[in-house]
């Protein structure tokens, strides 16, 4: 029964909720959205410890954003959206991570996971090749952006470019990249 009265509410009034700590509502909100982050996962390579521990630290950073009010429920922006997104971009970090990559045991996998993380890493080794006979401007560059996460203005100024170059010379280089992939392939 309770349910349905939170589903009756505002995104507004949920938000107020959530800042004066209504734990109905807190407790509703994490169950009701649960699922949805834990498919995410699930569907992403993930473990059902790993989307709970991802949902904890998720559910924190929206609770805080709520708090802190970072989130504005005017913006006509859903809650279940905004925290389905910090768990997205905190399960992206996870993937992204060289650790996530190790915590796979072939031993242990069926054979056509075995053989799809045997393709991936076919594929990351290609990549590698790759990169590796690119100019050490390009590597320096497309490392800098997206592995150190540095902006255009950041590397314009390393570089010396404009900005305009900058964005051009990373198009060429990862153009470089995918035409030296497509080669191998």
């Amino acid at each position: 029964m309770q349910k349905d009265i939170f589903e009756t509410f505002t995104q507004e009034k949920l938000t107020e909720g959530i800042r004066q700590n209504d734990e109905r509502i807190i407790k509703w909100i994490y169950q009701k959205n649960f699922l949805k982050v834990q498919q995410m996962v699930l569907a992403n390579s993930g473990t059902m410890e790993q989307a709970k521990d991802l949902y904890q630290e998720a559910f924190l950073s929206f609770w805080t954003g709520i708090k802190t009010g970072k989130f504005h429920p005017e913006n006509n922006s859903a809650l279940g959206g905004y925290l389905y997104q910090i768990a997205k971009n905190k399960w992206l970090d996870v993937v992204r991570s060289s650790g996530f990559k190790m915590t796979v045991f072939p031993e242990v996998m069926p054979e056509k996971v075995q053989e799809e993380q045997e393709d991936k890493e076919g594929y990351y080794l290609q990549i590698e090749g790759a990169f590796a006979k690119l100019g050490e401007t390009c590597k320096e560059l497309l490392t800098r952006f997206y592995y150190q996460k540095e902006s255009l203005s950041a590397l314009s100024t390393h570089f010396g470019w404009t900005e305009a170059s900058t964005k051009n010379n990373k198009y060429r280089c990862m153009e470089k990249l995918r035409s030296s992939l497509k080669s191998e392939s």
